[in-house]
């Protein structure tokens, strides 16, 4: 579905992704796992298109996608989630929904079937629609921020720090809210500062380090490599 092959990108002059190549296949859950400051947040950022790449390819369903527009990225099937959530917090909830589709031309009918697929993982969104998104906890604006990518009608989401500055509980039900979309057919490549709990859910993983990356595989055997937990698991 999505290969990366060779990939660097730089902030200036400043090279901050080196060789990088992975792969996120159709229905999976692929971790990006690695410290701050690894380059894990730049590298969805080329992907979606928000920067440009200084070598290497990206390809989507067979599409080269390097150096495309982002709103073209998020046309052809790719949504990204970003850190922190960036929504539209003077909107309300509503209008922050109807922006998520904005790539589309859809009709009003369209528009309710996301409407409700959106409902269906977020209820309380629904309760609150015509809330201003600043009134919102931070909880309630990382659904809205996942509920804003949905309405594009994505094959893959990119999801950067979905736990951050999260209850536990909230925590627990968005990676719920993850499994569920992984159920449904959308791919997810997760940037989680929790790695523990991204590799309990994720089919396979990457880990990074200074633009790099250094180690792959599947999630349940990195989970118990003595080496990955003690250098990103804190056991």
């Amino acid at each position: 579905m999505l290969t990366v092959d060779n990939l660097s990108a730089a902030y200036s002059r400043i090279e901050v992704l080196k060789d990088i190549s992975l792969r996120v296949d159709e229905g999976e859950i692929v971790c990006l796992v690695g410290a701050n400051g690894a380059g894990k947040s730049t590298l969805l950022r080329v992907i979606s298109g928000v920067l440009r790449s200084t070598k290497g390819q990206i390809t989507f369903n067979g599409e080269q996608i390097g150096g495309a527009r982002p709103d073209d990225i998020v046309r052809i099937g790719i949504s990204q989630v970003p850190e922190g959530r960036q929504i539209f917090s003077t909107l309300t909830v509503k209008h922050n929904l109807y922006l998520g589709a904005y790539v589309h031309a859809l009709k009003r009918a369209e528009l309710q079937t996301l409407f409700s697929l959106v409902f269906d993982l977020f209820p309380v969104l629904e309760k609150k629609l015509s809330s201003k998104a600043e009134s919102l906890s931070g909880g309630e604006q990382q659904m809205l921020a996942i509920g804003r990518s949905l309405m594009s009608q994505p094959r893959m989401l990119l999801l950067d720090e979905p736990s951050l500055g999260l209850a536990p509980l909230v925590v627990k039900s968005i990676f719920e809210t993850i499994e569920r979309l992984r159920a449904s057919s959308i791919s997810i490549l997760l940037v989680e500062q929790n790695a523990t709990s991204a590799l309990q859910i994720g089919n396979r993983a990457y880990i990074m380090e200074t633009g790099r990356i250094v180690k792959d595989g599947n999630c349940r055997d990195l989970l118990f490599d003595g080496d990955i937990r003690k250098r990103y698991l804190g056991t």
